[in-house]
């Protein structure tokens, strides 16, 4: 018996896999032939180069032009790579158009809402998934209806309450807390830390009740440190979202020194050279896709748990 059994288990996982082929559109038969896996092999090449294609065409497209005269630019805008390249338009965007002032402004405006979304996710998906006070169902039900009012509708009543912040009489426009507080309110991201903290085992919990733990002590050693996937997906999404945010800071910081990357480049695009300004853009793109491509392990480990959970 202590010999059949490995090879049952073997028997039983070939099996198993074999059912599972056998349910795919191809089956493992038709992919044993030759024609097939010959065709199989040539669609999924061909959709892997399109892919690259469509990816990284506006990217070289936006490299090119950003080391292209403008005169060039204008008479052969479609050529694959400039006659007399121009290095120093990288420098001359960083310093005549001010693009290292307002990425700077965008790193502070983006580091500021980031920890504004991880507090609030954090707190409010531990409240309503972990504590479930009586009213953490009704709440449930709220935060999820605000997800189905459009932003332009809130935009006017959202700019008031910044103008005039209720019960302090302070105005929040023309700073970074203009734009820090209103992006910490996101129920999407409150719900989706929520259904990560709803498939934490609750023995977990019980076991550190046992032992004397409060609300704060089970938050901090227990739930965060198993929350880092979903937390490295929730910074993933806002420093997304909070870099290419263009209207919002456009209306709550007046001020064009102030104002982040996003909002700045159109303004400059109506007296900017045409190749400094895709300099200003390619220098402006670059930071999040740096910052993708060293956090893209970790940001697929995140969305995976994320989607296996259940309920």
């Amino acid at each position: 018996m202590a010999v059949q059994t490995p090879l049952r288990t073997r028997r039983i996982r070939r099996a198993g896999r074999s059912e599972e082929s056998a349910r795919g559109l191809i089956s493992g038969a038709d992919r044993r032939r030759t024609s097939v896996r010959f065709s199989l092999r040539s669609v999924q090449t061909l959709s892997l180069l399109l892919l690259l294609a469509f990816g990284a065409a506006p990217l070289y497209w936006t490299f090119k032009g950003a080391v292209s005269p403008t005169q060039e630019l204008l008479r052969d805008p479609l050529a694959l790579w400039p006659d007399h390249a121009q290095w120093d338009n990288l420098s001359r965007a960083w310093n005549e158009l001010q693009v290292g002032q307002y990425l700077w402004n965008t790193v502070v405006l983006v580091t500021g809402s980031v920890v504004a979304h991880l507090v609030v996710a954090t707190t409010g998906g531990y409240v309503l998934s972990v504590l479930r006070p009586k009213w953490a169902t009704p709440v449930r039900w709220l935060v999820l209806a605000t997800l189905f009012i459009p932003g332009s509708i809130s935009l006017v009543a959202l700019y008031l309450t910044v103008l005039d912040l209720p019960g302090l009489g302070i105005s929040l426009a023309n700073s970074p807390w203009g734009v820090w507080l209103p992006h910490a309110a996101s129920a999407f991201t409150v719900l989706i830390v929520m259904k990560f903290f709803d498939g934490i085992p609750r023995e977990l919990f019980e076991a550190a009740k046992v032992d004397g733990a409060g609300p704060f002590t089970i938050f901090r050693r227990i739930v965060l440190p198993m929350s880092k996937p979903i937390l490295a997906v929730v910074t993933l999404l806002t420093v997304m979202n909070s870099w290419k945010d263009f209207l919002w800071p456009l209306i709550v910081i007046p001020d064009t020194e102030k104002q982040p990357i996003s909002a700045a480049l159109p303004r400059l695009a109506e007296t900017a050279e045409q190749s400094l300004l895709i300099a200003g853009m390619l220098l402006a793109i670059l930071p999040p896709v740096v910052l993708f491509l060293i956090f893209q392990r970790q940001i697929v480990r995140g969305g995976g748990g994320f989607t296996g959970l259940k309920g």
